[in-house]
């Protein structure tokens, strides 16, 4: 076997000739680029749980203003009051439930892909923030192809 190039004496299995540097068969594959799900979980991650922060912070100032004695509402009627501790209390429970949801993402647990599928649902309620973060978890996580991807990246 001889180079076409160059005229080089090449031994069979030979994919590059000694001399010039001509290469021989099919070119090595690239490496297989990684899968959408793969490139946009760890970026999902992050934005639910900085999203689950911005949901704490106000959830604990508005469940806390009675016990901080501050008179937010003045004279208000005790409801007023029952009101602010429940809103903020639903506030305090999203963001911890996003934190551990975010959390989970982050560390590839087979249970966080289904709990953010049900929180990007309730997130889309929210404008403009959390329905679009609602809208990219269910782009990312939601198609049947991604399920499969999620599952095998929880495996590894």
């Amino acid at each position: 076997m001889y180079c076409d190039r160059c005229g080089a004496s090449l031994q069979a299995p030979a994919r590059f000739c000694p001399q010039c540097g001509k290469q021989f068969g099919a070119a090595p594959l690239p490496q297989a680029a990684s899968s959408r799900v793969a490139g946009h979980v760890r970026n999902l991650a992050i934005l639910w749980m900085v999203y689950s922060g911005y949901r704490l912070l106000p959830g604990l100032m508005l469940h806390s203003l009675d016990r901080w004695g501050i008179p937010i509402c003045g004279d208000a009627p005790f409801l007023v009051h029952d009101v602010l501790r429940v809103v903020g209390g639903a506030l305090v429970l999203s963001g911890v439930v996003g934190l551990i949801a975010g959390w989970g993402l982050l560390e590839r647990r087979s249970w966080a892909r289904v709990l953010l599928i049900v929180l990007a649902f309730l997130s889309l309620l929210h404008p403009p923030l959390g329905t679009a973060l609602g809208i990219y978890t269910l782009w990312v996580l939601l198609p049947a192809a991604s399920e499969a991807e999620y599952q095998r990246i929880a495996q590894s």
